[in-house]
């Protein structure tokens, strides 16, 4: 194992293990070092790789500090790596969101609160019936975001925000070449919401299930 992975595993052990825990504050470097059985070097590797992917938080001339670790912040890294996706991953991320979302979706059903569909409601309101594809698609993401957000379930409201960036591409596509693209996802927007406001999480799951293989299907055959 390499020398500077091996700090990370020591680290990552003393988290795992309660040693550390969220927001507590590294020892000092020295310390920690000779604790670890650790050349600084290697330490400090260790420490500037953990702080890229949220575990570790850096503060100049305060310390190293442990993240409060929570599930949105250290997902962030996968927005990161998604960034890197190529045009021919964008079918497999949309098989994704197709498993996760609908789910999601579902689980909505039967927590959202009144506010909360008022609010979505008034997303769709404020859209129109004739948005521009941009329009259009900014919405789209918010409407699923908040849906999202109201299953109660950090952990997948953060996968599906860090999936739906190499979709949008592919939705503003569709949106200028399919004809009634515009006005079919608006339709299915309101059916799900629709879904929503009655409590049936089946039909609920069915239409996010419909509105995000629409995509998929158009994606396919434009491919």
């Amino acid at each position: 194992m390499a020398v500077t992975d091996e700090a990370i595993e020591k680290i990552k052990g003393m988290i795992v293990s309660g040693a550390l825990r969220p927001g507590d504050r590294l020892p000092k470097e020295s310390e920690l070092a000779a604790e670890l059985g650790l050349s600084r070097n290697s330490l400090r590797e260790a420490v500037r790789a953990l702080s890229l992917i949220r575990i570790l938080d850096v503060r100049q001339g305060d310390g190293t500090y442990v993240t409060s670790l929570d599930p949105q912040l250290l997902l962030e890294a996968l927005s990161f790596v998604v960034d890197f996706h190529r045009d021919d991953t964008v079918l497999e991320f949309l098989a994704v969101r197709r498993i996760l979302e609908p789910a999601a979706t579902a689980m909505a059903a039967l927590r959202i609160s009144e506010q909360q569909l008022d609010a979505l409601e008034a997303q769709l309101d404020k859209l129109g019936a004739d948005p521009s594809v941009e329009e259009l698609v900014a919405g789209d993401l918010e409407f699923h975001r908040g849906i999202v957000h109201s299953a109660g379930n950090s952990v997948l409201c953060s996968l599906l925000d860090g999936l739906s960036g190499p979709t949008t591409r592919a939705r503003i596509w569709r949106g200028l070449t399919q004809e009634d693209a515009v006005a079919g996802t608006l339709r299915e927007h309101r059916a799900i919401l629709a879904a929503l406001r009655d409590r049936d999480a089946e039909a609920a799951r069915s239409w996010a299930t419909v509105h995000i293989a629409s995509v998929e299907q158009w994606l396919r055959s434009t491919l």
